[in-house]
């Protein structure tokens, strides 16, 4: 499953198809490695490790072996560092840990840098003589010492870069940890976040200067927010650019659009793929709009759906309008030219087009083309019964 989504070329994969250890597991890699560089080992599921760190460590072997460890409180479960006069000698495992062993508190993190040719020496005196019978990688520390080559070390910066991730709960801890450096960061480049610890970034999301991003908002996909962009409390953007100056109020979700300069979405708007909003367009509460293209200055403001359509400048669209594009097998387009007055609850039957100038009558359900600048409208005549009584209910 991880191979088949990582599609760098450059990249070659091994299978290790008994679990025998982690020593067995870099043994299957050794045709591969060259011995003309260094080998970094690396552990899949610690996803937080930061460059800056292995750089570090690169320092720290200095072309002979160098480990990262770490200090920590409760070091159950782990490998523990075994020092003589502060040099490493040895890690032991914690099943094969003594009681004294079992009170260090630096630990082996599994990340190291080695000279390939003598870790390829190494791998083959490995033995699975021990509590787990496996080839334990952190073997080669002791060869190393006895072979007199030295061993640095070097720790992270922060102790999380090292976790690993062997349960949702552990998941949720690292994605936790992620987010407060994404806000931390987000706030030191001037932007504000009304609650830091109420973001959720899930992709990438660069921000202009002044942004300001209320509580409980959702970025997903690659999001960016030009100068002076606000978000509302409870959105959700996903593959999203905005242009500077929008305020995008409470409860708005959008995905896969463009938004211009100074509009102003929701609350409560759902803006869909495929939709591209020009300078000062208003969206207002319960508007849809999907793969349709909305010009300068126009506006919906209320509880309409716009959806497969070109909309020019300045036109306003009245509240109940749906463009209706679907017949039940293909999507057709509506056109809305400049300056178009649309009335509330008009239905559009696409496809259709609606001219410069036009003015729809509310109520109305169009199915032939609108002329520009001429009234359209078609609704039944308003007609009032005067002997018509409601129905009363039986009493008893």
């Amino acid at each position: 499953m991880v191979r088949c989504c990582i599609s760098d070329p450059e990249v070659t994969w091994v299978r290790q198809e008994r679990q025998l250890g982690t020593g067995h597991a870099v043994m299957q890699a050794v045709p591969h490695l060259d011995e003309k560089y260094p080998t970094l080992v690396l552990y899949g599921d610690v996803p937080m490790i930061r460059a800056d760190t292995l750089r570090r460590l690169a320092i720290a072997a200095s072309g002979e072996l160098g480990l990262l460890t770490v200090n920590l409180q409760e070091p159950a479960g782990y490998g523990r560092i075994i020092r003589d006069c502060g040099a490493i000698v040895g890690i032991v495992e914690e099943k094969d840990a003594s009681e004294a062993e079992r009170q260090i508190t630096e630990i082996n993190t599994g990340v190291m840098m080695a000279p390939t040719a003598k870790l390829k020496v190494w791998l083959s005196r490995l033995s699975d003589q021990n509590a787990q019978h496996e080839y334990y990688l952190t073997d080669v520390v002791a060869m190393a010492a006895v072979d007199g080559v030295r061993i640095g070390s070097t720790q992270p910066a922060d102790n999380w870069e090292i976790l690993g991730v062997n349960s949702r709960s552990q998941l949720a801890q690292l994605e936790r940890v992620r987010r407060e450096m994404m806000a931390e960061a987000l706030m030191e480049r001037g932007v504000t976040l009304l609650d830091p610890a109420r973001i959720d970034i899930r992709g990438s999301l660069v921000c202009g200067r002044d942004c300001e991003i209320d509580v409980n908002c959702v970025f997903e996909g690659e999001v960016v927010l030009a100068d002076r962009v606000s978000v509302g409390a409870n959105s959700l953007l996903r593959n999203v650019q905005v242009d500077s100056d929008t305020r995008i109020e409470a409860f708005c979700h959008l995905e896969e659009a463009r938004i211009g300069t100074r509009c102003r979405l929701g609350p409560y708007a759902r803006i869909r793929p495929g939709t591209v909003l020009s300078t000062d367009v208003h969206i207002g509460n319960f508007v849809e709009v999907k793969a349709s293209n909305i010009g300068a200055g126009s506006k919906a403001n209320h509880l309409s759906y716009i959806g497969d359509s070109d909309v020019g400048c300045n036109v306003n669209i009245g509240a109940g309008t749906i463009t209706c594009n679907y017949d039940g097998a293909d999507k057709h387009r509506t056109v809305i030219e400049d300056d178009v007055f649309i009335g509330s609850d008009t239905q559009l039957v696409a496809p259709i087009r609606v001219g410069k100038g036009a003015t729809l009558g509310a109520g109305t359900t169009l199915t032939r083309d609108a002329p520009e600048g001429k009234l359209t409208i078609s609704r039944s005549r308003q007609t009032t019964i005067s002997t018509w009584s409601r129905p009363k209910k039986k009493k008893g």
